[in-house]
């Protein structure tokens, strides 16, 4: 699976605005009083205006190489969520992958992470570039909290034709592939996203996303998702 567009909403926009554009230095494709928009890789992110505050959990794939570099890069930029005491890299083993963990303008906790799986490191580089933002390659998760994570996880094979990956359907399971997940969190035993004590509130967001070559307009509110549409993929750089 591979999360091709995503909206999210805030009560912070001037913050969010100032934190992707300043601090994380991406340029803003559309900027209005209500919205705006960027580019993450083959991700389009857009932050919607909200009166209601809403919490987020989310992540961004960065090349298997990288994850020293980015962390360099990050920490001239904003504070890495320290883990444990000084900690500030998650590896997991299950995963085969390593994770940092920041917060967005809004407070939302955001991730880059590493997938050794995926042999994501650019083709015929010598050396290590140095990091940027035009490095990041996707939005790679997004977290779908609910009381009933095998009905919810249901509904997404079902409609979106996407498999259950990894964890379990009562306390935590991933459901998509590598490449994109969704996060399924049952808020009633897993109250807080590690490694914060952000509630894990279920909050809205709609987006594109592509499984088995077809995009689906779908909707995630009130623990609850809304497919709107299907098609067929046609072009390869969608």
């Amino acid at each position: 699976m591979k999360i091709r567009e995503i909206t999210l909403f805030t009560n912070q926009l001037t913050e969010q605005l100032y934190f992707y554009k300043k601090t994380l230095a991406l340029e803003i494709l559309r900027n209005s009083i209500r919205n705006f928009t960027f580019q993450v890789g083959f991700t389009k992110v857009t932050f919607e205006a909200s009166e209601q505050k809403h919490i987020y959990h989310y992540c961004f794939l960065i090349p298997s190489n990288q994850l020293e570099a980015a962390i360099k890069w990050l920490s001239n930029r904003l504070d890495i969520i320290k883990i444990e005491g000084e900690r500030i890299i998650e590896h997991s083993e299950n995963w085969n992958a390593d994770s940092v963990y920041f917060y967005d303008g809004a407070g939302n906790i955001v991730e880059f992470i590493v997938r050794y799986d995926l042999k994501n490191k650019p083709k015929n580089e010598s050396k290590e570039k140095k990091f940027d933002a035009s490095q990041i390659l996707c939005v790679n998760e997004i977290g779908m909290p609910t009381k009933n994570i095998a009905e919810l996880n249901e509904n997404l094979e079902t409609e979106l034709h996407s498999k259950f990956w990894k964890g379990d359907l009562r306390c935590f399971g991933t459901n998509g592939t590598q490449e994109g997940l969704f996060l399924l969190v049952n808020n009633e035993i897993k109250k807080e996203w590690f490694p914060t004590d952000l509630k894990t509130e279920s909050s809205p967001f709609y987006g594109i996303f592509e499984v088995e070559n077809y995009l689906y307009a779908m909707q995630f509110k009130k623990e609850k998702m809304i497919l709107f549409d299907k098609k067929i993929k046609e072009d390869s750089d969608f």
